[in-house]
């Protein structure tokens, strides 16, 4: 078994939310964390504000880092699990370089209660997607 296949649709899927949502940026590069003045965002960092009124009570929104690269294609995903919050989430990396991603892993990776994966864009299609 692979250990992870990378499916095109879901990347449409993630284009599609912010492409129907408004990217607010509440927390500009090189502000610091509202909680911990020492972890400072290394690009823009924000959340898709969906503008039907009663999803904001039904889900937390989805958060977003804004690379300097500009567009609003999905390039990889951030994946962490906190142990403080006993919570996992996910983060979308719009506009990001290499250099800014590494910059966003090493924010999310420097304490020892956060750590973080990074799943890259794909286009492949796996023989169990061919139906959609």
């Amino acid at each position: 078994m692979k250990q992870f296949e990378n499916n095109a649709f879901f990347w449409q899927k993630l284009d599609t939310i912010v492409l129907s949502s408004k990217l607010v940026i509440d927390r500009p590069k090189n502000t610091c964390h509202y909680k911990y003045s020492n972890l400072v965002y290394p690009v823009d960092y924000g959340y898709l504000a969906d503008p039907t009124p009663q999803s904001k009570e039904q889900q937390p929104p989805v958060d977003v880092f804004r690379g300097s690269m500009g567009g609003t294609q999905v390039s990889a995903v951030a994946i962490s699990a906190d142990i403080l919050k006993k919570d996992c989430e996910v983060k979308l990396l719009i506009g990001c370089s290499e250099e800014e991603e590494y910059e966003i892993m090493s924010f999310l990776n420097q304490t020892q209660f956060q750590k973080a994966v990074l799943i890259h864009r794909g286009n492949d299609v796996p023989e169990w997607a061919q139906n959609d």
